[in-house]
């Protein structure tokens, strides 16, 4: 098997995300997914690595992806979106890679609708990064970089 560090970073959204820059901007900003998915890549690109980066809106293709990519990955990035606050199932495939997690969310959630105070996948993270907009995907990438790293 390859070192972990060297592996790619799977970075995934959930639900809606792929609506970002659209979908209620005075809560979630004017950038997009695509916005997303550049910063996290030559984020990672400063530490020689690549991002496999995917989003969707069904959970099945989701645990399906994060399964696959058992042994092929160093960490994962992942605003689960709605699937936050309600998906065990999300929550029980991402201790399946045995890789750190970072958990994001481009708004404060712990300011928002008591619904968003609870994370299943917070438990199994490494971190959880919220409130900080798209940078808090920058963070994530570095956080995993130096997860792997040891």
């Amino acid at each position: 098997m390859p070192e972990t560090a060297a592996l790619p970073i799977l970075l995934l959204n959930g639900p809606n995300l792929n609506m970002l820059g659209v979908r209620q901007p005075e809560v979630y900003g004017a950038d997009t997914l695509d916005d997303v998915v550049d910063l996290a890549t030559r984020t990672a690109a400063d530490y020689g690595l690549a991002v496999r980066a995917m989003q969707t809106n069904h959970e099945g293709e989701m645990i399906d992806a994060i399964q696959a990519a058992r042994g092929e990955i160093s960490g994962i990035v992942i605003n689960p979106g709605g699937w936050t606050h309600t998906s065990v199932a999300l929550a029980d495939a991402l201790v399946v890679p045995e890789v750190p997690i970072v958990e994001v969310h481009i708004s404060n959630v712990h300011a928002r609708e008591p619904f968003r105070h609870h994370s299943y996948v917070s438990p199994i993270a490494s971190g959880v990064i919220a409130g900080c907009g798209i940078a808090g995907y920058e963070f994530a990438v570095r956080r995993i970089v130096a997860l792997a790293a040891r």
